[in-house]
């Protein structure tokens, strides 16, 4: 490629003898054949993605030939028409016929087809190619995160599709620049006929003596042989701009594609048969050739009409044994089982291609994303489906095939909240907010502005539906950490901190006890993310104790400063409600066994008040605006969140060993 670039900027500084410019000649007119012939056969643009450069090279290539044969018709044109080579000679008696001025005529309307019809028209099917694909890029990628967040493809799939994209802008934009080219080329080729035919009429004449009939007969076949030879290739690959760019929509190559498209349809082949036999009869037109053109066409469409029986029938045979190959899949497939579903009514799929808002797919990647920041792993990828059983603005959501939650949303409506926890007073669908069931309403777009005066929530369809998502991963985050994501975080783990996992597995623990720590605190909605300090904690109190229970508390012990700082409240301060020494007193006399077997034994009047009691401190807590943490003592920490879990899960329990000793305390309460 570099000898070839520099040969041809040799061409345009150093004469050339006549012999050699006709092998160049022969090569140019040869890679413009083997370039449109490329461009017909190949299926896809981006086959053929070097096309640009392709362009770019032969019209230099082409340039320098003219300025090589114009070198030669301006300094060896009195020697006759052969002065500039055998190709150009035959080529500008093939085109003049013994008439200058018919060969004068035919190369102008060779140029103008070039420069007005193909190229100009190539040109502006690569700009507006170069236009809608850069529009489309953003509506294509997400689409291909769609089809990521749903399952449908992996991500090494979704790699190679943004790869191809990527490809494809930067073809047609560089395709739109290369056609350029070939317009300036043409333009280029007009000019240098006109400098050849005038300047060596006045070079062959004036310094050579040549009598201007025979000046005007050597020099203009010259130049028309000159001009022929390279504007035959430039409208050869003008043609092959042209099918490469128009090519965009169609499958396979142009030809099938063209023979498929065209002479398949029995009733268009028939009107042509009919057309072309009316035209026969009319009198005065030549009957022979329309005749045989109805003859054809008629033939062509009988053919057709009576050959689809044949195809249909081989074409069962792969359509009735593709299930057969298939059936064996299924039974292993079955046995997978989707960690986390999202199914859809019909009316609800927008929902996933809303071009104009946030799109439920976009919200469900930042989702997990957060999700990994706040609790230390990364949930399972969500797939999302249709479902046509449910409601049209309804959902479900599945962990583990099960069902989780549901609801219904309303598309081009949006939820609106009061802060207070009362009824939203603005006309539209009163109804629960499905994720906390507070009150809530639909109201109308145009109400916006309205509801944002009133200060109320306003929370558009997809936010609703991820918010509800949010709150289940959060319930169930215990069963979505698995064996396997275990072992994925373990292995993620700096190399520094290798050691410790070496260390600890399986000499002191095994892996499924970790599994069951992390599940513990993750049920807590404890983040798993220092997972260094959860495992020195668990390799601490193992050798100890076997028991997840005591495991899980000393953890917590060295996660004091986490979670004293996850609890604080806007000021600074962490919040706390305490128990008073009777209840800390009852809970401990109501633990029996010895060891690792203590369990809580109090009886269930003793509970109940424990319970109304926690009820009331907490929401007189939450109307002064705090949220605050129970506070107990290390041995009865776990019992009582046992409890606490059954009618305020959302409740965080810590003893007094894991306040870290930097916190600031606000007592709010007592139990």
């Amino acid at each position: 490629m570099a000898l070839g670039v520099i040969g041809v900027i040799v061409l345009l500084i150093l004469p050339v003898p006549a012999f050699m410019l006709d092998g160049l000649l022969t090569i140019s007119i040869s890679s413009a054949v083997l370039i449109l012939m490329t461009s017909l056969f190949i299926k896809r643009p981006l086959e053929f993605s070097a096309f640009p450069t392709v362009l770019l090279v032969t019209t230099l290539f082409r340039l320098a030939l003219n300025i090589a044969s114009t070198r030669l018709i301006l300094g060896h044109g009195h020697e006759g028409t052969h002065g500039a080579g055998k190709v150009i000679e035959a080529f500008g008696h093939l085109m003049t016929g013994g008439s200058f001025a018919i060969g004068l005529i035919v190369f102008a309307i060779l140029v103008i087809v070039n420069f007005v019809v193909i190229t100009k028209g190539s040109g502006r099917i690569a700009e507006v190619a170069a236009r809608f694909t850069l529009d489309s890029m953003p509506g294509k990628q997400m689409a291909i995160d769609a089809d990521l967040s749903a399952g449908l493809i992996d991500e090494a799939v979704a790699k190679l599709r943004r790869k191809e994209l990527e490809q494809e802008s930067t073809f047609f934009g560089a395709m739109d620049g290369a056609s350029k080219f070939v317009r300036g080329d043409a333009v280029a080729g007009l000019i240098i006929v006109a400098i050849n035919v005038i300047g060596g009429i006045l070079i062959g004449v004036l310094q050579h003596g040549v009598p201007i009939a025979q000046a005007a007969s050597t020099y203009t076949i010259m130049t028309i042989g000159d001009g022929l030879v390279s504007q035959i290739p430039a409208l050869i690959i003008s043609i092959a701009a042209g099918f490469l760019v128009s090519k965009a929509g169609v499958e396979g190559s142009a030809d099938k594609a063209l023979v498929n498209q065209l002479a398949m349809n029995p009733i268009s082949l028939g009107m042509v048969s009919a057309a072309a036999g009316v035209i026969a009869f009319i009198p005065g037109m030549p009957i022979i050739p329309f005749a045989l053109m109805s003859v054809g066409a008629g033939a062509l469409a009988w053919r057709r009409a009576h050959a689809p029986e044949e195809p249909e029938a081989d074409a069962l045979v792969p359509a009735q044994a593709a299930p057969a190959e298939e059936q064996d899949e299924p039974i292993s497939q079955t046995l997978a089982i989707d960690e986390i579903k999202i199914e859809l009514g019909y009316g609800l799929l927008p929902l996933i291609n809303d071009l104009e808002g946030r799109r439920l797919t976009d919200q469900i990647k930042a989702l997990r994303k957060t999700l990994a920041a706040d609790f230390g792993f990364v949930m399972p990828a969500v797939r999302i489906l249709d479902n046509m059983r449910l409601n049209s603005q309804g959902y479900m959501i599945r962990i583990k095939e099960m069902e989780a939650g549901g609801g219904e949303v309303r598309l081009g409506h949006l939820m609106a909240m009061d802060p207070r926890g009362g009824q939203v007073e603005l006309p539209g669908e009163h109804m629960r907010e499905p994720a906390f069931g507070l009150p809530a309403t639909w109201i109308d777009d145009n109400l916006r502005e309205e509801a944002t005066f009133r200060g109320y929530t306003i929370v558009d369809p997809a936010t609703v539906l991820t918010t509800h998502l949010t709150e289940i991963l959060k319930e169930n985050m215990p069963d979505l950490l698995s064996y396997a994501e275990v072992q994925k975080l373990l292995k993620d783990m700096p190399a520094e901190q290798k050691k410790l996992v070496d260390d600890l597995i399986p000499n002191v623990v095994s892996a499924t006890t970790i599994q069951r720590v992390l599940q513990a605190l993750l049920r807590e909605r404890v983040s798993i993310r220092d997972l260094p300090a959860i495992l020195e904690g668990i390799g601490e109190a193992a050798p100890h104790t076997q028991s997840i229970t005591l495991l899980v508390e000393q953890v917590r012990t060295r996660l004091a400063r986490q979670l004293s700082f996850s609890h604080r409240g806007d000021d600074g301060a962490l919040p706390i409600i305490t128990m008073s020494a009777d209840w800390e007193n009852a809970f401990a006399d109501s633990l029996i066994g010895a060891g690792d077997e203590k369990q809580l034994a109090m009886a269930p009047s003793r509970l109940q008040d424990f319970i109304r009691g926690v009820r009331e401190v907490f929401e007189r807590a939450a109307l002064a605006g705090d949220s605050p943490v129970l506070l107990t003592s290390p041995q009865i920490r776990p019992y009582v969140r046992s409890i606490i879990e059954r009618f305020r899960g959302q409740t965080p329990v810590m003893s007094q060993n894991e306040v870290h000793p930097r916190a600031r305390l606000k007592t709010v309460g007592m139990i």
